[in-house]
């Protein structure tokens, strides 16, 4: 019994050191590679505002198939509109770069016609080509 317990005692001292080796080295590499684990976050980040603007560019894509003089495709027009209009409320750096964005769309959407949503496609599309870029200028640390 009295083996038993050494060796078990053994086991978790020799466990605790290579515990507090590992955290000794975590916090070490915290510090001494601060910048690079700071860009992997930001390219995570990145990555996930990228697929946020893949998503406005489907919408987009679709609203483009619809054709707001009729009266058969107004809603689902009205509704992609909304969609937009959310997706760039919820997310920080969108409603930044276009703050009126979503007060706009919502407007065309209860008073639409085909230029004006053209229109807007096109300026939609010209926000998401500029987000777009940002992104890549702050990956590549041209921003901060």
């Amino acid at each position: 019994m009295d083996a038993f317990k050494l060796a078990t005692d053994s086991v978790a001292l020799v466990a605790n050191i290579f515990t507090i080796a590992a955290s000794g080295l975590a916090v070490y590499l915290f510090f001494a590679k601060r910048n690079e684990l700071a860009q992997a976050f930001r390219l995570l980040l990145n990555f996930s505002f990228q697929m946020t603007l893949g998503e406005i560019k489907e919408k987009l894509e679709r609203l483009n198939e619809y054709n707001a003089n009729e009266p058969s495709e107004h809603e689902e027009i009205v509704n992609i509109l909304h969609e937009i209009a959310g997706q760039v409320r919820g997310n920080p750096r969108l409603k930044a770069l276009a703050p009126n964005i979503p007060k706009r769309l919502e407007a065309l959407a209860s008073q639409m016609n085909e230029p004006k949503k053209r229109s807007m496609v096109a300026e939609l599309r010209e926000v998401v080509r500029n987000a777009h870029l940002e992104t890549v200028d702050i990956v590549e640390g041209k921003k901060p």
